[in-house]
């Protein structure tokens, strides 16, 4: 639990393999009432197999998802439809209006609310009468959240949704986002591999690297645990194993190490002579955490 809220998402121990190949593998995530949750991770890191786990799209091959207190090992239709999603790559039929859209994916919603999605195609600026093809990349990721977003769900769940998008399409998009979770309390889990998006949005985070969760909490949580030193030599140097290494780079005698501690931890790291601790921002931590380990130039 973080702090007096419960999880409205929680997985424990997920696996999925295609053939041999692990594309999740012994997931943990929780995200909390209420919170905008970042996931973040590289291309091919398990960002999308773990979010069509979650909607039922997959099955896992090992492991449980709970969502709003109900453990599942596969999502339930019933638990689907209290669940808003963003698929990363829109699919409409191309013949149906947006009014017509609306219509058809309001029948599959108790909850469905024609006047909510009406609202927000006004809000959205995008015209009832016009078909999804002829909508630009923006608008029909706009027109995909309004769908997702009028059966009132308790969760909101998006992968990738500003792929594609220019920059000022994606700020847009995602202050639609937090404004929709604040407002309402929504709880949101988005997936990304663009840092600014994460850093901007997300109240807490996490780094999934090869189907493996790396961290997971607060990200200022993540940049008071994470650090870099930099020393000459030093190369047979260690700081113990309360420390865990998480990029060690060698070039021209010079060793550069990221490393992951608890803060009280880093007050009583000795370091060797010459070596100074160098400032870190996300996009470096980030790096460290799902780069290759050992880096020799």
């Amino acid at each position: 639990m973080s702090g007096s809220k419960s999880a409205v998402l929680e997985v424990r121990g997920l696996r999925r393999h295609f053939g041999r190949v692990a594309a999740v593998d012994g997931l943990d995530l929780n995200v909390y009432e209420g919170e905008i949750y970042g996931f973040l991770g590289i291309n091919g890191a398990g960002k999308t197999t773990t979010i069509r786990l979650l909607m039922g799209i997959l099955a896992a091959d090992e492991g449980t998802i709970s969502i709003l207190g109900e453990t599942t090992r596969r999502t339930s239709v019933a638990q689907k439809q209290r669940i808003g999603y963003v698929s990363q790559e829109q699919h409409f039929y191309p013949w149906m209006t947006c009014r017509a859209l609306g219509r058809f994916v309001g029948s599959f919603y108790p909850t469905w609310e024609a006047a909510e999605f009406k609202r927000l195609l006004d809000v959205f600026e995008i015209p009832e009468d016009r078909r999804s093809t002829e909508l630009s990349g923006g608008m029909r990721a706009k027109l995909a959240l309004a769908l997702a977003l009028a059966p009132r769900p308790a969760v909101l769940i998006l992968d990738e949704p500003t792929a594609g998008l220019d920059p000022v399409a994606r700020r847009e998009f995602m202050e639609i986002i937090v404004a929709q979770s604040r407002q309402h309390g929504r709880t949101t889990l988005f997936s990304s591999h663009l840092i600014d998006e994460v850093e901007r949005c997300a109240d807490r985070v996490g780094i999934v690297q090869q189907g493996r969760m790396r961290f997971e909490g607060r990200l200022e949580d993540l940049q008071s645990r994470v650090r870099r030193v930099r020393m000459r030599g030093g190369a047979d140097w260690l700081p113990g194993s309360r420390f865990e290494i998480w990029r060690d780079e060698q070039s021209d005698g010079q060793r550069t190490l990221a490393m992951l501690a608890e803060p009280e931890e880093w007050n009583t790291l000795v370091l060797p002579a010459e070596a100074a601790f160098v400032p870190m921002n996300l996009e470096d931590i980030f790096i460290a955490c799902v780069g290759s380990r050992q880096v020799r130039v």
